[in-house]
Parts: structure tokens; sequence; C-alpha cells
């Protein structure tokens, strides 16, 4: 008999086979404060389940809109959502109410489920708060356990909503099928196993921190839950659960290494560091590896594509090797990537030759969310249109250049964005750099830069313009650099350089 693919089938898994295997763990001040096992995280996760479907009257396919920091109640919602037939759309909850609302009114969501202490919404939906009146309903419930709503595995599993950079955001739909195969192929890739502990350090209302759970919860790991990110809690829950795999983006990389409680944690669990969300600069890659004393690769992906693309691990067979773990990494398993031109043409994989990434894969979303014209120039010619420009290297290995609307054209030359942060980056005094372009009646557009220091050091913007020119060409160094005391970030911690180039 034919099964179809979908992320419930990780939980019956967990459930059968990990039923005592302590799964879910989440600390308040300083101690355990919940601990569930395998068939206690199923348990909640089918009651909550009833709730939505017998208490308020969810139906199939309806979308359920969650608010709410990596708590245990989001991660049964993962799975309680799909086990009511219904569809999850997590929120971001950096959002302004007026933003939260016009998703909930474009997605048409049926429930709202919220934590109370995050923002006032007046939402247009049912609304569930995460409080005690929660646990009582999942409490009231009269069965332990629901068996999984049969679906067909190209049905709508979840809905993210993109950041809306360009524009209003788009709601990514993604199938039963795709996030299925991309926590399998993931796991492959990655060689994840049942004894892997992880903390969610990444937001899992941001897809780049949806497919960990998929496959811990599938293999009978250890989840550590981190409400929100905080350096130093996250240093010493790296030690007091003894974790072996840290998912980060690079501002929480760089906040990890200049934590002053550091030097004073056991970290020597920990045995890999995975950085995405953003472009990684070789120097930070180099000192995260020397200081927490474990392998630290570079990864891709996106909203649309359940989100993993590549991953910048060793080729077997073959020496550990610095330059490819500070690319972006070869494709994951179930991944077609190449690099095309203007014209549709496919470039060579040269290491120079620079291009738009496509992609093809099982794991690309099935459409945006009621927005057909915009779903049909995404996914066209039967590629996902990613965006973003790199080139790849003669053994597969991709490298991002900049997004296309990153790209900094100066009097006729491209320059990359991320080229010139990465010399930034190099400077002893430098925290992080951003780099955007701007109108210039001369040359049409010149790189500007926003600089945030180190504590306790300085540098002027003049030296760091002749810093960059050391390393770069002239054309590609700064016309200005503006000192700052933090870059202005969204959900993931990501930078809003859309906000850098209105200042």
């Amino acid at each position: 008999m034919e099964l179809p693919l979908t992320p419930t089938d990780f939980l019956v898994r967990a459930r059968r086979l990990f039923a005592d295997r302590e799964g879910v763990i989440e600390h308040e001040d300083c101690e355990r404060a919940h601990v569930f096992t395998y068939a206690q995280h199923a348990e909640r996760a089918a009651r909550l389940a009833q709730v939505l479907r017998d208490d308020l009257g969810v139906q199939k396919g309806d979308r359920v809109a969650w608010l709410c920091g990596n708590r245990h109640e989001l991660l049964e919602g993962y799975f309680g959502v799909l086990l009511a037939g219904a569809v999850l759309l997590p929120l971001n909850i950096r959002l302004s109410a007026p933003e939260l609302r016009w998703i909930l009114d474009d997605s048409r969501a049926a429930v709202l489920i919220r934590d109370p202490a995050l923002t006032e919404l007046d939402p247009p939906v049912r609304e569930l708060l995460i409080d005690g009146r929660y646990e009582e309903r999942l409490a009231a419930q009269p069965l332990p356990w629901v068996d999984p709503p049969e679906v067909d595995e190209n049905d709508v599993a979840e809905i993210f909503y993109t950041s809306g950079s360009t524009g209003r955001p788009k709601g990514a739909m993604l199938t039963h099928r795709s996030l299925y195969l991309h926590a399998v192929h993931s796991a492959l890739t990655m060689s994840i196993s049942g004894h892997d502990v992880i903390i969610h350090t990444i937001p899992l209302f941001h897809v780049n921190g949806w497919g960990t759970p998929h496959y811990m919860t599938a293999l009978g790991g250890v989840q550590v839950m981190l409400p929100r990110f905080d350096s130093a809690e996250v240093l010493r829950l790296v030690e007091a659960e003894r974790v072996t795999r840290l998912y980060l983006v690079p501002a929480m990389m760089t906040l990890l290494l200049n934590d002053p409680t550091f030097d004073s944690r056991d970290l020597s669990s920990l045995k890999q560091l995975s950085v995405g969300g953003a472009p990684t600069p070789p120097a930070l890659l180099a000192e995260a590896e020397r200081r927490f004393g474990c392998e630290c690769i570079c990864g891709y992906g996106m909203t649309e594509t359940a989100p993993q693309l590549t991953k910048a691990i060793d080729k077997p067979g073959e020496p550990r090797s610095v330059r490819r773990r500070s690319t972006t990494g070869m494709p994951i398993l179930g991944v077609d990537l190449r690099i095309f031109d203007e014209q549709d043409n496919e470039l060579p994989w040269d290491g120079a030759t620079a291009g738009e990434i496509r992609v093809r894969s099982n794991h690309v979303m099935a459409g945006y969310w009621e927005k057909p014209e915009e779903t049909e120039s995404a996914l066209a010619g039967g590629w996902m249109h990613t965006g973003d420009v790199g080139t790849m290297s003669p053994d597969g290995f991709l490298t991002i250049v900049d997004r296309k609307k990153d790209l900094i054209i100066s009097g006729g030359e491209n320059i990359s964005s991320v080229e010139v942060e990465n010399a930034l980056a190099e400077h002893p005094a430098v925290l992080e750099a951003e780099v955007v372009g701007v109108p210039d009646e001369r040359w049409g557009e010149v790189p500007r830069a926003f600089v945030a220091l180190r504590a306790g050091t300085d540098a002027s913007a003049d030296e760091l313009i002749g810093f960059v020119r050391q390393r770069l060409a002239h054309f590609k160094a700064p016309k200005e650099v503006r000192i700052v005391d933090a870059l202005p970030r969204g959900g993931t911690g990501k930078v809003l350089k859309n906000v850098l180039r209105d200042s």
C-alpha cells in the first residue's frame, strides 16, 4: 500500500519508537522547567488537534496562525495543527500589530494561537491564548491520541510569509511532501542521528528554523527550546544539556563569540556549527572554528525552498578544506542547483562566472498564496528563480556573490556588497559591516558602508576606506562609511538592507 509523505509520520514514529526518550526540554531561571518524553510530546500535539477541531471548529485546510517564540507549545503546534488537518501559519513575533493583521487578513486565518506576553492584536479571528486556560483545554480532551488524518501529500501543510523586503510579504505554500523530503534529505546530508542534541536558536516562526525539528523528531534526538535568543543562555545550555550542534545566523555567531561568559563555559560537546541566513565573512568563520574548537560550516536556503539548498560539508575521501567550508556549499540531496545568465543560458562551473541561482527540487514551494502571477514568475521554466547571484566552482561548491537587488553597479562595473563586507570584516576593530548602493550623479551608484565596532576599539571612516582599498580595487571601496551603534535587524537577526538604503 502506498502511503502519502507527511511530517506527521515523524511524530508517529517518535511516539512508537522513542516513547520514553526525553525529547523536548525548556529551561526557566536556569532550571529545567518543562521536560517531555516523545510519548508526552505526541499526546500534547494530539490533544491540541482535538481542541482545534472539536472546540474551535477548525476544518480541513483552514489556516491556523501561531504567534509565539521558541516555546514547547509552538513545537507541539507544528504537529498538532497538521493532526487536525489544518495548515500551520507561523507569525514573526517581531512584526508590528498592523503587519500581523495584514497577514491574518491576507491568509484568511481561522484561528490565532498567541503568547499573551506578545503584541496586543485585537485579531479579526478566533484567538486562543497560551496560558493556564490553554493547558486546561488540552487536559480536558477525551483521548490521548488521534490518528493522523488522510491527506494528499501535495496538499499545503504550512505557509510561511516572506520578509516583504521588496514589497508586501508573500505566503510561500509548502506541501506535506516537500517538508517530508526536505527533512530526510537534510538529515542524510548532515549525518544527523538520534544521539544529537540541538538548541532551537533559529526562530521556528521562520522557515530557516523549521526542518530541524522535523528530522530531530523522526530520529528521536533531543530538542532544547529557547524562547528568545540570548547569547549567555545559549552558552549555558550548551554546557548544561551537552548540545552537539548549533544552527546560527552570522549575527548570532558574533554575539556568542563576544559574550563575556564564553571562556568560562565547557563547550566540548559541540561537534558542528552551521551558519546560514546571510553571507558569513571568512574571518568570522575562522574565528568560530578556533574558539569553539569544532567544525563550522556555511549553508544557503530560502523560504520558498523549505529551506535548505546547500551545505558546505567536506567531500568524502578528500581532506578537510577551509576554502570549501567558507563557500555556501554544495547542493544537499534532492536539490538540482545551477547558474544562469539573463538569457536563460546555463553558465560554466568555473568559480568565476556569476549568474542567477536557480533550483529544481521536491523541496520547492507549491507557489505563493493566492498570487498566481508572482508564482508563475518565480517558477518560470520549471526552476525556482532565487534572485541571488552566485558562482559555482569546478568541484560543485556554490559561492553567493550577492542578491540581484543588492548588486551595486557603479560606472558600469559590478560591485558585490558581500565582497566589500568581507574586506571590512577583516579589520580588527570591526564587529559587523553592511554595504548598500546609494545614488551618485557621476557613477550612478556607489557603495556606502554601515559599520558597528567592537567594544573598546576605535576606527575612523577614512581608516576603514583605506583598509578596503588595500585589499580591493579602489572603485569597490565604500565612498562613505557610517559608524553605527547597531545594525537594524529582522525577526531572524538578518540585517534589513532596505532600512539602511532609506537612512
